[in-house]
Order: C-alpha cells, then structure tokens, then sequence
C-alpha cells in the first residue's frame, strides 16, 4: 500500500533534518526526493515551520511510544536504562543522522517559538520518563549509586544527546559507545 504524500513528505524531511539539521534542506529538495512539485508541498505544509512543528509533533508522539514499550517489555531499571541507551544508538543511523530533537536544537536559532517550546517540552517528558526509570532504580536496586533521581535524568539526558553529537561528529558509534560506557555500567 502506498504511502500518502503528506506522510511521504515527513518521511523524507525527518530523514533530511535528521542527516543535515534544520537548515540543511530546502521545499525545492523535498520536492526533488518525493518527485512533486514545491506547490504540493506547500500544499500539505504552507511554510517549513509548520513542517518543522510537525515534524516535532510526530517525534514526540514516537518517543512516548517507544518509551511505553520500553516499560512493558523491560521490567527493572538498569534493562530500561540499557534498552533506552539502545534506541539512542539505533537512531544514529550508524553516525550519519541524529535524533531529531538534538538535530533541530542545532539549529535553533531558525526554528520558530512554537518549534522551541515542541523541542522543550519533548526534552521535559524524556526527563520525567528518566526521572521514573531512576526512581525504579533505587526501588529495585538494579542501578548503583542513583541519588536524586531527578538529577540523574537531566544527566542521562544531556549524556544520550551528548554521544548522538560524539558519533555523528565522528561518524563513528563507538564515540557513542564510549561517552555513555560509564551511565551503563552502573
């Protein structure tokens, strides 16, 4: 079954923003890689900050998922620790993109103030998840020497973002590898 051209167009955006950051593609390249016209995609998206929202809304709603899963099929904190790890990792396409929230945060300055706070409200829900995933750390003991668990999470956090930056700057996953090797030993 064939996707629909407005799914098409943020397959495709994702995987530019992804690989080049934010200011890194145009509609006119958009239109090249989907085979339409940039009026089509006017059509879908009336400006690149709608998309950009869009494109934020999708991610977010992606993560939470992701992060659902991760609680359901992991049940102590050092496996959803471990397993979050690894979604970070996977997403790097092997060094070549980033998650897209560390990429549009790059690019910052572009983005419009509805993009912004999308991007800081997708950071605040990744702290509350990590927040809760520390929390179960001291309950099940399966994650040493965890303190404040709130602490923990802005610091995880700033680690996996952190490592996406090392590998993609490096094209090399073993600089993620490397900058997250202490948080998983724990």
């Amino acid at each position: 079954m064939a996707q629909d051209t407005k799914t098409n167009l943020l397959d495709i955006a994702e995987t530019a923003a992804r690989s080049r950051g934010f200011d890194g593609f145009s509609y006119a390249d958009l239109a090249e890689a989907a085979g339409i016209r940039k009026a089509s995609i006017h059509y879908h998206f009336a400006t690149k900050a709608v998309l950009s929202a869009a494109l934020m809304d999708r991610y977010h709603a992606s993560v939470e998922q992701v992060c659902a899963d991760i609680e359901a099929t992991h049940q102590s904190a050092a496996d959803r620790l471990a397993a979050l790890a690894t979604f970070y990792r996977n997403a790097l396409g092997g060094g070549e993109t980033l998650c897209l929230c560390v990429a549009f945060t790059i690019s910052r300055d572009s983005l419009v103030d509805e993009v912004k706070d999308k991007i800081v409200a997708f950071r605040s829900m990744m702290t509350r998840w990590i927040t809760a995933l520390f929390e179960l750390g001291k309950q099940d003991g399966t994650i040493s020497t965890t303190s404040t668990p709130e602490a923990e999470a802005h610091a995880t956090l700033a680690t996996l973002e952190g490592a996406h930056l090392a590998a993609h700057a490096e094209h090399d996953l073993a600089a993620f590898d490397k900058a997250t090797k202490l948080l998983l030993a724990r």
